[in-house]
């Protein structure tokens, strides 16, 4: 089917057989798919057959009014076209991969006594960053080894420059107290700060040999205590080493695995380096109404990789699904990025098959608990349409306010789709102009701020939970009370139960006429409840943030002589207030700008002192 608009029979006359990237766009002038052929011509007349057998293919050929093509010198460079153009335009009808995560390292600081730590982020700091890892998690757990081996601080600047003892750390002898004169010297100190960096970076055979030769240089001076210290560090090197080491011979690969069920997809990512698994994780792409699986992966492959979206370096070689199209020039296109080649294979038998089946087991079990969390949701949302006498929900938002005896208010409002939170779509206010401990006017403010401009249906929500008593639901129903779409939706009122506990909430409705108790074991009950939480959680976080900014400013803002450039220059320093409280008025004079005499001032002012 194709819509009167758009007269294919004319449009495919006039385009060329070399390779390229077509857009399509819809009667709204916006791009609703991206492709990308080796022959343009023969590409889009497939669209145009008579019979097309994809449900998915006659849903996108029916929006199409206009096609734009790009021509280019090759089927590797269409490829790589394509994938920008869907960067940048995000089709409603491509496979899109979303992760805005930035992945984390793990950050060894240029100071007189290095620090180690995670990072995210811009790399601002001073010092070296090994990584990325495929997750916090994998970072921490670098860390907590590290912390066992290497002696060297991982607390922060603030605590560091305010120590005058040592800490519980060097009692455990996880640190050995660079911060205090006479403990460690600085040589001794590098010297295990240069072991974490050739451990992070794969060396960890030699940070052994290293140790080993400490510990017969120190057995040989007679030196037991350092020798038994050297021990012990081998000693857990080597577990470590043996509990990272795969078995096999393999330096540097990637695997992927995929499973798809019920238009959901799971893509699981293994990383071998070093002959170490460095990490894995599941990925969850966007994928439209049947879709073919080799579309799946093949899209996943060229966004993961040609965006940097797993964070890592590219390995020499890849391990793909059996399904995976246009392998050549994928790989083709992965070696630009890169700059060196990339093999991507089908694993058949021996080791990469052996990684390929831990990989699909992972695949299988996550897409299996997304099946299930999606069956519970779904049966969450089907009782509760039942119980509202509504044919569908697509959309339900939830508005809670949030203050400190009537300070800082906010209010927060947080939407859900069909699968669950979009929070995407959340989001906070600050109320202005209302009364402090008005809860009713500072719903009104939130509403008012949140539906004023709305225009479009589709962001009117089915139902909009409000987390009070009738007051509250009076204050919303008033609201809409005059409300101009066709569309509007059924308020309902969330009054916490005797001593807020779940299960004893109580349902207001109509102007609160209509008062319901659902049972506990209710699955529509737990839905709200749920959304109720995450707008409460989402709303008090960001209350404290407001209330957490307000007095570290309002405590600057007291201090004589201390302006907004002074004030950002103190914190930015000490890294917030309670560094600056921690440090002594010696080292508040060594900030830009400050004076002794200032320093005095600020310190005698933070401590209370005349």
């Amino acid at each position: 089917m194709n819509t009167p608009s758009f007269d294919h029979q004319s449009f495919l006359k006039s385009v060329t057989s070399k390779p390229g990237v077509y857009r399509m766009y819809d009667d709204s002038n916006t791009v609703i798919y991206v492709g990308k052929a080796k022959n343009l011509k023969n590409r889009l007349s497939s669209y145009f057959r008579k019979e097309v057998n994809s449900t998915k293919t006659k849903a996108l050929v029916a929006q199409i009014v206009t096609i734009e093509i790009t021509v280019t010198g090759s089927e590797t460079e269409a490829l790589i076209l394509e994938n920008n153009l869907i960067k940048e335009f995000q089709p409603k009808y491509n496979i899109l991969l979303r992760d805005d995560k930035s992945y984390p390292y793990i950050l060894v600081t240029d100071h007189r006594h290095p620090r180690i730590a995670m990072h995210r982020g811009a790399k601002r700091h001073k010092g070296e960053y090994f990584g990325p890892f495929p997750s916090a998690g994998a970072v921490w757990e670098s860390l907590r080894i590290m912390q066992k081996v290497f002696p060297v601080r991982q607390c922060e600047d603030t605590f560091y420059k305010a120590r005058s003892r040592p800490c519980l750390q060097h009692q455990l002898k996880r640190c050995s107290a660079p911060c205090i004169e006479g403990y460690v010297s600085d040589e001794d100190y590098n010297e295990q700060v240069n072991l974490v960096k050739q451990f992070l970076s794969g060396k960890s055979q030699d940070v052994i040999n290293h140790l080993i030769g400490n510990m017969e240089r120190a057995s040989e001076q007679l030196n037991f205590e350092n020798a038994a210290l050297y021990r012990d560090q081998i000693s857990t090197l080597q577990k470590v080493t043996e509990q990272q080491n795969v078995s096999g011979n393999i330096e540097e690969i990637d695997v992927l695995a995929f499973s798809s069920n019920k238009g959901l997809a799971s893509v699981h990512v293994l990383y071998i380096r070093d002959q170490k698994v460095l990490g894995s994780k599941n990925y969850s792409p966007k994928v439209p109404t049947n879709s073919e699986p080799s579309e799946i992966i093949s899209s996943f492959i060229m966004q993961f990789y040609l965006n940097a979206i797993g964070g890592q370096n590219i390995p020499k070689t890849i391990v793909v699904p059996e399904l995976t199209e246009n392998l050549p020039e994928l790989a083709q296109a992965i070696e630009l990025v890169r700059g060196s080649k990339v093999e991507l294979v089908t694993a058949q038998r021996g080791e990469k098959h052996k990684y390929y089946q831990l990989a699909q087991k992972n695949a299988d079990i996550d897409l299996a608990t997304k099946l299930a969390d999606g069956r519970a949701m779904s049966s969450k949302y089907k009782e509760l349409s039942e119980f509202l006498k509504l044919p569908k929900i697509e959309r339900m938002e939830c508005f809670d306010i949030s203050h400190t005896f009537g300070e800082y208010p906010i209010a927060s409002c947080v939407v859900f789709g069909p699968e669950g939170p979009v929070k995407s779509e959340y989001r906070r206010y600050n109320v202005k102009g209302v009364k402090g401990g008005d809860d009713y006017g500072a719903m009104a403010f939130a509403l008012d701020k949140r539906y004023a401009k709305v225009t479009d249906v589709n962001k009117v929500p089915d139902i909009l939970f409000i987390d009070g008593g009738k007051g509250q639901l009076n204050k919303a129903e008033a609201f809409f009370a005059d409300w101009p779409l066709e569309k509007a939706p059924v308020i309902v009122g969330i009054a916490k139960g005797e001593g807020r506990k779940p299960g004893l909430e109580t349902l207001f409705m109509n102007g609160g006429e209509i008062e319901v108790h659902m049972p506990k074991s209710s699955p529509a009950l737990h839905l709200i409840q749920f959304i109720r939480d995450e707008s409460h959680r989402f709303a008090i976080t960001g209350h404290r943030a407001k209330r957490g900014k307000a007095k570290t400013t309002s405590v600057l803002q007291d201090i004589p002589g201390i302006g907004a450039k002074r004030r950002q220059m103190l914190l930015k320093n000490f890294g917030g207030l309670q560094g600056l409280k921690a440090a002594k008025s010696e080292q508040i004079a060594k900030v830009s700008g400050i004076s002794k005499q200032l320093a005095i001032e600020i310190h005698a002012f933070l401590h209370d002192k005349d």
